[in-house]
């Protein structure tokens, strides 16, 4: 059994400590790809939206509900700002950055401009993202609490 533990820990390790690329963005070949990608954050704008009003006019009770509400609310503004972000971002230039240590690290150029700034709040996002996952969270959990008592009587 502990043969089969060890493999899979080293390759872990390996891709952890020797990445050859991240993967983590991706980008869309012009035009098609960015317009398909702009409309899927509309849809889960459209689709949180719905999620909310949904839950907002039912009977649901409980604190699970308000954290999933909380949730949408933030993923919403969180899908907004991506969409700005997206759209400024193809007004730049790769002149306006100067990239350190590769392409891990990157500086805005000065002069700063409106689109810069705009850019560069975008990217804030996760300001936004990781509230929202926590919520997510503590909505599910709270379910989870629920049934588990309710299965219990």
């Amino acid at each position: 059994m502990r043969k089969y533990f060890i493999l899979p820990c080293i390759v872990l390790i390996c891709c952890i400590l020797l990445p050859e690329q991240s993967m983590a963005l991706q980008t869309h070949s012009e035009p098609e790809g960015i317009y398909v990608h702009q409309m899927a954050h509309v849809l889960y704008m459209a689709a949180l939206g719905y999620l909310f009003w949904d839950t907002k006019r039912s009977t649901f009770a409980g604190q699970g509900w308000v954290y999933l509400r909380i949730f949408c609310v933030l993923t919403i503004l969180w899908n907004f700002l991506a969409v700005i972000g997206h759209a400024s971002s193809s007004h730049l230039r790769p002149e306006d950055f100067t990239h350190v240590n590769g392409y891990l690290f990157s500086k805005v150029n000065m002069p700063l401009t409106f689109v810069k700034v705009i850019y560069y709040a975008a990217k804030l996002d996760h300001l936004l993202a990781v509230p929202a996952m926590l919520f997510l969270y503590l909505s599910l959990r709270s379910f989870y609490k629920d049934a588990v008592k309710d299965g219990d009587n």
